[in-house]
């Protein structure tokens, strides 16, 4: 493959990791709004995570992901935060990774191993967090994800009003 066709597999590889960080924000941000701050200390079992321990590891995962882009990989497994800021703080880790996916900056790894890694490991964590809301006794409503209004670079927890829910 020649130096152009490279760079134009790259940007694609590129716009479409971003995409997947903005439906990463989506989702999860539907997952939060509206929850109950006790819901954060919500346990399932005895041996499984709270929602607020889940949210820090998906923190920890942007984090990594990030570390491993910038070519400098490392691994931190954070405590949780009070719940706010830890919905801040992962909102914040994802923003860092998408900029840092959107910028000129070199991306010196194979980004379908990226999201293999800790953007994949994320999205499951967010159905997690959805059954653990059931759980609670919180649920959310479902969507037609398809129609949702998803949009690289738009990866905060605001995000445009759901087209079609449903119980």
């Amino acid at each position: 493959m020649d130096t152009a066709a490279q760079q134009t597999s790259s940007d694609t590889s590129r716009q479409l990791l971003r995409h997947i960080l903005a439906t990463l924000a989506y989702r999860t941000g539907k997952v939060l709004r509206d929850a109950p701050d006790e819901f954060a200390g919500f346990h399932a079992s005895e041996k499984g995570r709270t929602p607020a321990e889940l949210l820090a590891h998906m923190g920890d995962l942007m984090d990594w992901a990030l570390s491993i882009v910038s070519g400098n990989p490392s691994w931190h497994n954070s405590e949780p935060l009070a719940w706010s800021a830890e919905i801040s703080r992962f909102f914040a880790s994802v923003k860092s990774l998408d900029d840092h996916l959107a910028s000129d900056q070199a991306v010196p790894v194979d980004l379908g191993r990226l999201f293999q890694g800790g953007i994949a490991d994320a999205l499951t964590h967010t159905g997690q967090l959805a059954m653990l809301r059931r759980l609670a006794g919180c649920p959310m409503r479902g969507e037609n994800y398809y129609q949702a209004d998803i949009v690289a670079g738009r990866v905060g927890l605001e995000q445009s009003q759901a087209k079609r829910e449903f119980d």
